[in-house]
């Protein structure tokens, strides 16, 4: 398969990190460098991107996508949660603009080698990494029930969390689940007809979940977002678009208490603990797609932008 990625909210983050020639970029979740070539274009021949991502497939896809550009250019197999052993290993103090894209590539979701599509049958796997020894073969076949309905519940908001959970236990007593039909069915007989008649398709939530677990996505994001903020150089920007609410809160979270580390009481008439704002918002709101986009790129439907500034 060719690797694609539409980049999504692509004049939002081009505009929001106000990119300059002569300094340093970071795109977190190179994918197949669509947001990457955006700035390489703006970079104009002058300056660097360092392009990381977990898997090997999109970083070859990107980096002949990226070859036309005549920036210095840096290609990491590794987790954007690494960013500062990345900077470290390539000399490099500080940066100038990050992306952090957190959805799943267009790529992965439709090849069915990677397991990730409940639309395709396919060995359990969703794995980001193919190095990494967590899969979704083994979450579904030993976690405990107990695990399955807390992170189907939690990472996938799903209504019928227990009963899922409850039925993929009992199915694999009987035989090892190995394929995402083998899951696909089993989700649909643990729900009700009138819920797998309405809304998206009925394994859509189950299956984020378990990427989710498989993935450890969110505790990624929550080591990331802190650290991405310490090494940008004063007027740097940090763009992250999320796609699940659980991401963006945790965005949303941590730039409000690197904008506000005030420790004080509330009552205390003014600070006495020194603590001063880091940042500052250039996304108020966050920036969400509009009809156009959403019309040629319906995987654009959940994505929020939020961009900060370093002080």
């Amino acid at each position: 398969m060719e690797f694609s990625h539409v980049p999504v909210l692509y004049d939002a983050v081009m505009e929001g990190l106000n990119i300059r020639e002569g300094l340093i970029y970071a795109d977190g979740t190179l994918g197949g460098g669509g947001h990457s070539s955006g700035i390489c274009k703006r970079l104009n021949g002058n300056g660097t991107l360092i392009g990381i991502d977990r898997d090997t497939d999109a970083l070859k896809a990107a980096e002949a996508r990226l070859a036309e550009y005549t920036n210095t250019k840096h290609f990491v197999h590794s987790n954007y949660s690494d960013i500062k052993l990345v900077l470290s290993e390539l000399n490099i103090k500080a940066l100038d603009g990050a992306l952090l894209d957190l959805g799943v590539s267009s790529f992965q979701l439709d090849n069915p080698e990677r397991g990730f599509s409940y639309m395709h049958d396919a060995p359990l796997d969703m794995r980001m990494n193919e190095e990494d020894s967590l899969t979704a073969e083994i979450v579904v076949n030993e976690y405990s029930e107990e695990e399955l309905l807390r992170i189907i519940k939690e990472y996938g908001e799903e209504r019928w969390a227990a009963r899922i959970a409850q039925f993929i236990v009992k199915e694999r007593k009987k035989k090892h689940i190995s394929s995402t039909y083998e899951l696909v069915d089993i989700i649909k007989a643990a729900m009700p007809a009138a819920a797998r008649r309405d809304g998206p398709h009925p394994a859509k939530r189950t299956f984020q979940a378990i990427r989710i677990e498989v993935n450890d996505e969110l505790g990624h994001l929550r080591r990331a977002v802190d650290d991405f903020v310490d090494v940008m150089a004063p007027g740097g920007r940090l763009a992250i678009i999320s796609f699940h609410s659980l991401e963006d809160r945790i965005v949303k979270e941590a730039f409000a208490k690197r904008q506000n580390p005030c420790t004080c009481p509330p009552e205390l008439p003014v600070c006495v603990c020194g603590k001063k704002p880091e940042i500052k918002k250039v996304t108020h709101k966050p920036s969400v797609a509009d009809a156009k986009e959403l019309e040629l790129n319906p995987r654009s439907r959940s994505a929020k932008l939020r961009i900060i500034e370093k002080l």
